[in-house]
């Protein structure tokens, strides 16, 4: 643990940053998130005058009363649970790091805001930022976007800092071993059948735009340069890297993609297409992991443990169980806490 006092020299700025989320499960903010989520031209990379009629015309005027009850269903007492966990590891950073750090959370959309992060972190003089964008694999629709914000706020804070930013952690140790912990105790419990590892969709066009990937499992399970850039690469190296931490035989366990948008067509396979094939293979007993999200929220909440359970339940499946995310578990903590040493040169 780092003990300088923060007189005696700048504090060192560490910001956490995840996608956001609705300030309330109602009808209204839901609709407040959607609108700046998805004008967000690194999500939605059409046209303009196509992006503002699927969503001005198509989406907002109806997905936010259907959303309401998911929402609902997952909300916790202190909030939404994305934001309620990232507090939770913000205080959690804070302590192990201790004095000579001061560690702030911003969500890309919403509240809290970057711009206000980074204004109180220039107020306090520091003068080294440590970006954490909270995306274990990367994707310019999450931590490109957060990349391109945080560059925006700055210049227009003139540059008060040097940035030192951790772009993607998708097989870092110290992940993988966080998030394999969350799931050890449960999967000890029964025999599983088989494990399925969940990632967030992405439209196939944005994948090609970035790093040329064939979106194929003969592109995507041989080692190229290109995929630092390669969400889908990057998902099946993460699974690769905890089948073995968990120690999972080949056949045990595959990968799959969530969370389709729009008509065209994502990254393969659907996890909801997924599902029956397993069950004709004689899966009974499920248990699945999303690592692509480090705090739970409305896709691992309400997606997955609600609506594909139920899905499961429908097809006869005897078991389901989803692992939670690693949100503010001790080792994801210490692993935070390694890297930000790390690229702080403390």
């Amino acid at each position: 643990m780092n003990n300088k006092s923060p007189s005696s020299e700048p504090e060192i700025g560490v910001l956490l940053v995840n996608l956001g989320t609705p300030t309330s499960p109602t009808r209204r903010d839901i609709r407040r998130f959607l609108r700046e989520f998805l004008s967000d031209t690194k999500v939605m990379t059409m046209a303009p005058a196509l992006r503002w009629t699927l969503v001005n015309l198509l989406i907002l005027p109806f997905r936010p009363k259907k959303l309401v009850p998911a929402y609902e269903q997952i909300w916790l007492d202190e909030g939404s649970p994305l934001l309620v966990y990232s507090r939770a590891l913000q205080k959690a950073m804070s302590q192990r790091l201790g004095d000579g750090f001061f560690v702030e959370l911003a969500m890309r959309y919403q509240t809290p805001d970057i711009r206000s992060a980074l204004q109180r972190m220039k107020d306090r003089g520091i003068r080294k930022l440590i970006l954490l964008p909270q995306f274990p694999q990367y994707s310019e629709a999450s931590t490109g976007s957060v990349l391109l914000k945080v560059e925006q706020e700055l210049a227009e804070l003139g540059n008060p800092f040097e940035l030192r930013t951790l772009r993607d952690f998708h097989d870092e140790t110290g992940f993988i071993e966080a998030q394999a912990a969350t799931a050890r105790a449960e999967l000890d419990r029964t025999e599983w059948d088989h494990v399925l590892f969940s990632f967030h969709g992405l439209p196939e066009s944005q994948i090609r735009e970035v790093s040329g990937c064939l979106t194929e499992d003969r592109c995507c399970h041989v080692k190229r340069d290109e995929h630092q850039n390669c969400y889908r690469a990057q998902c099946f190296a993460t699974s690769k890297a905890l089948s073995d931490a968990l120690e999972l035989p080949s056949g045990q366990y595959s990968t799959s993609f969530q969370s389709r948008l729009t008509r065209d067509p994502w990254i393969k396979p659907y996890t909801d297409i997924v599902l029956p094939e397993l069950y004709e293979r004689g899966i009974r007993r499920l248990f699945v992991m999303c690592p692509a999200f480090t705090a739970d929220n409305l896709e691992t909440a309400e997606e997955i443990d609600i609506r594909l359970r139920e899905q499961w339940r429908e097809l006869g499946g005897d078991e389901f169980a989803l692992a939670p995310c690693v949100n503010d578990s001790a080792p994801y903590a210490q692993a935070l806490t390694q890297w930000v040493h790390r690229l702080s040169g403390e």
